[in-house]
């Protein structure tokens, strides 16, 4: 079967069985599986398939498995991690996170970078890569998704990885101190979870679940982490929609804190200062 019959099968398999955007999946499985792009599928149409590779990916998309963990990589900002069970995804609104903070780093010297909630590490691992000068501190607490941050950050020689708690003491773990903190940490209501789309529940509850309010995680970095922010540093936070205001007022360690809009004109970003 070459790749243009092994779309069209695919397409067709996949919205016999009511999987959504099945156009869009079967595009990507049938050029991962022949090693090209999407845009170069075009000029690859009459190249051979290895249909026991494809059979497997479809019945696990039928399954419910994200996308993304089905093929075990994706691209986000200016480069590709690994992903898969036990690893929240990458989005694109988390790379208008990482685009902000380039604004603010690229002024720095040597700057210190925290990756709070880290997991795949795409946060952090992106800005590692975009100023080499830096130090980048990634620290995630499930053993499952350190695994993906150690494979997406092993050539890159300034990421320091540690697998540690959050919520926990930071003497318990050497850290120097930062010019930023940031974080995309899980931000939905816990009443909330069984609500969300098939494939989003299949990723780790532990990265989603924000508890009763969807607001620990802010209430921890608020009191945590807040004196190991420079004079003049700043805090990044990716936030859910509607949860802008009440996170102005966690934050009450510092002295101004700004939310920004997504390019969908929703609340997305806290940028908080230490003055």
């Amino acid at each position: 079967m070459n790749l243009k019959e092994a779309y069209s099968y695919s397409v067709a398999f996949l919205n016999g069985n009511k999987v959504d955007e099945a156009d869009f999946k079967a595009l990507c499985v049938v050029c991962h599986i022949a090693g090209i792009k999407n845009s170069e599928y075009a000029s690859h149409i009459n190249d051979d398939i290895i249909m026991s590779r494809l059979a497997d990916m479809l019945w696990r998309l039928k399954d419910g498995e994200p996308l993304q963990y089905v093929i075990g990589k994706w691209d986000f900002y200016e480069s590709e991690f690994y992903v898969g069970k036990g690893v929240l995804i990458p989005r694109p609104e988390t790379e208008e996170l990482v685009e902000k903070a380039v604004d603010i780093v690229k002024g720095l010297q040597k700057p210190v970078i925290i990756d709070l909630c880290a997991g795949s590490g795409c946060i952090g691992v992106s800005l590692a890569k975009k100023f080499p000068e830096a130090t980048v501190y990634c620290i995630e607490k499930s053993d499952e998704a350190f695994r993906y941050l150690l494979k997406n950050s092993e050539n890159t020689e300034n990421v320091i990885a540690v697998n540690a708690d959050i919520s926990e003491c930071f003497d318990d773990f050497d850290v120097e101190s930062a010019d930023l903190v940031i974080s995309n940490p899980p931000y939905i209501k816990s009443n909330e979870l069984d609500t969300l789309q098939t494939d989003v529940k299949a990723e780790p509850k532990i990265a989603l679940d924000g508890g009763c309010d969807g607001l620990d995680f802010y209430r921890i970095i608020n009191d945590k982490w807040y004196s190991l922010i420079k004079n003049n540093g700043y805090l990044l936070l990716e936030i859910g929609n509607e949860q802008g205001r009440e996170i102005k007022e966690i934050l009450y360690n510092f002295s101004k804190v700004e939310v920004l809009k997504d390019i969908y004109g929703n609340d997305r970003i806290v940028v908080a200062t230490v003055r």
